[in-house]
C-alpha cells in the first residue's frame, strides 16, 4: 500500500449529536427533491448530518478529484460537490442508470456544469480499475455492503497520499462482521 491515506466511518443512524448537526444543515429545494426522489424509488440516502459532514470534509481537504461509489439521485454527490473546489470533478458511479439519470438533473438544477461531474454507469469493482492510480483526494462509499473490503483495497489505489476513503454505514451493517472474518453477508444496498 502506497502513502498514508485516512479512513472516516460516516453511521446510518442518528446518535444524540446527529440531531443537532442536522439542524444546522441546510437542505435547499434542489437537495430537498434529491431526497424525496431518493426515497420514492426506495433508497435511504445520507442524512443531513452526513451531507453537511461530506461538505465540511470535501472543502477541508480542498478537494479537486473525488470518486463517489453509490450516485443514487444525487444527494450525496449534492453535498460533496458543494464542499470540492469549484474547479473540482465528482466521478460518481452506480449500477442504476435511472438514478443516475435524475442526479444529473438535479446536479445541473443546483447550478454545476457538467463538466463537474463524471457519471459512470456500472458495478464499482467493474469501474475501479479503470480509474488512474493516485491522483484522488477523496472518495466516498455508499454502494454494496458485501463489497466494502474489496473498496478499501480499490482505494489504497486510487488515492493519493494524504487522501480521505469515507465509507457510509459501515459499522451499522453486518458487513462489520464480514471484514472482521465472521457473520453472513448483508443484503445489497444502493447509496443515495
Amino acid at each position: 500500500m502506497r502513502g498514508r491515506w485516512g479512513t472516516v466511518t460516516l453511521h446510518r443512524q442518528a446518535g444524540p449529536g446527529a440531531d443537532f448537526v442536522g439542524s444546522y444543515a441546510h437542505e435547499d429545494v434542489v437537495l430537498q427533491t434529491a431526497r424525496g426522489l431518493a426515497e420514492e424509488v426506495g433508497l435511504a440516502p445520507v442524512t443531513a448530518a452526513t451531507g453537511a459532514v461530506l461538505c465540511v470534509l470535501a472543502g477541508a481537504n480542498a478537494a479537486k478529484a473525488v470518486v463517489e461509489i453509490g450516485t443514487g439521485t444525487g444527494v450525496s454527490g449534492l453535498w460533496l460537490l458543494r464542499g470540492m473546489r469549484s474547479d473540482g470533478v465528482l466521478t460518481t458511479i452506480d449500477a442504476a442508470a435511472d438514478h443516475q439519470r435524475m442526479a444529473r438533473r438535479l446536479f445541473a438544477e443546483a447550478g454545476f456544469a457538467a463538466s463537474r461531474t463524471r457519471i459512470i454507469t456500472g458495478r464499482a469493482l467493474e469501474v475501479l480499475p479503470r480509474l488512474s492510480d493516485g491522483v484522488y483526494d477523496l472518495i466516498f462509499v455508499d454502494g454494496d455492503a458485501r463489497e466494502y473490503e474489496s473498496y478499501v483495497e480499490a482505494a489504497a489505489r486510487l488515492l493519493h497520499s494524504g487522501g480521505l476513503l469515507m465509507m457510509y454505514g459501515l459499522l451499522t451493517r453486518t458487513a462489520a462482521a464480514r471484514v472482521a472474518g465472521g457473520g453472513p453477508p448483508p443484503p445489497p444496498t444502493a447509496g443515495g
